[in-house]
């Protein structure tokens, strides 16, 4: 049986009238720009679904803006993130679109930056304020955002989950849960922790050169 909390049962603190369509919204936004560098210069949000249906009345557009400048659901300035943005200088653009076969309350971001590349992150709120991150630059996850978590893409081959869960365990970390993605011959393995990682771990991780794409999250609360 599904344990829940209270907030699974009576939604987060919060500015604005829905916990899927604004603090869900905000909180997509908040991870987002945990994962991806920073530098952006400029946001297009994909909408999807109901998200793309009432994203006006509900203040879903204010809330994604609002995550992505780093704001909490509960912020009040969230009501001004349009300005806020606009003030920056931070480009932003909503348009609605076929996500595929994803929860209705899903958005993906594409964020541009000024030496022509770019990086995306897409993300469902699933009710309560709870959220799903289920791509990061087109590779297939499922992340919830709650804990310290590593990401790694390879070429399919022996040891890697070994060798890093070696890692771990010889520092004293603890891990929360494993799991992996495959897609056709490459492997993303997602290693959630119960605390942070200290600096000289993430680096000997993340500059391993037999990965594809190494990322370190720290999670958002």
């Amino acid at each position: 049986m599904k344990e829940y909390g209270v907030f699974d049962i009576i939604g987060p603190v919060m500015i604005g009238p829905s916990s899927s369509h604004t603090a869900g919204a905000a909180r997509i936004a908040q991870v987002a720009i945990s994962i991806v560098k920073k530098g952006f210069y400029r946001v297009d949000f994909h909408l999807h679904g109901s998200f793309a249906k009432t994203y006006k009345g509900h203040g879903t557009d204010k809330a994604l803006l609002a995550g992505v400048l780093g704001f909490k659901p509960n912020d009040k300035r969230l009501r001004d993130s349009f300005a806020i943005a606009k003030k920056e200088g931070l480009e932003f653009h909503f348009i609605k679109d076929d996500l595929g076969t994803v929860h209705p309350n899903t958005a993906k971001l594409v964020f541009y930056y000024k030496d022509g590349t770019t990086s995306s992150v897409t993300g469902s709120s699933i009710g309560g304020g709870n959220i799903e991150i289920i791509e990061i630059n087109d590779v297939l996850i499922s992340y919830n955002g709650k804990f310290p978590t590593i990401i790694l893409k390879y070429g399919e081959q022996k040891g890697v989950i070994y060798e890093v869960s070696k890692l771990l365990a010889t520092n004293n970390y603890n891990i929360e849960s494993i799991k992996t993605v495959k897609q056709d011959e490459e492997v993303t393995l997602i290693i959630e922790l119960n605390e942070r990682l200290k600096k000289d771990l993430i680096d000997k991780i993340i500059n391993d050169k037999r990965y594809d794409y190494a990322n370190y999250i720290e999670g958002v609360k």
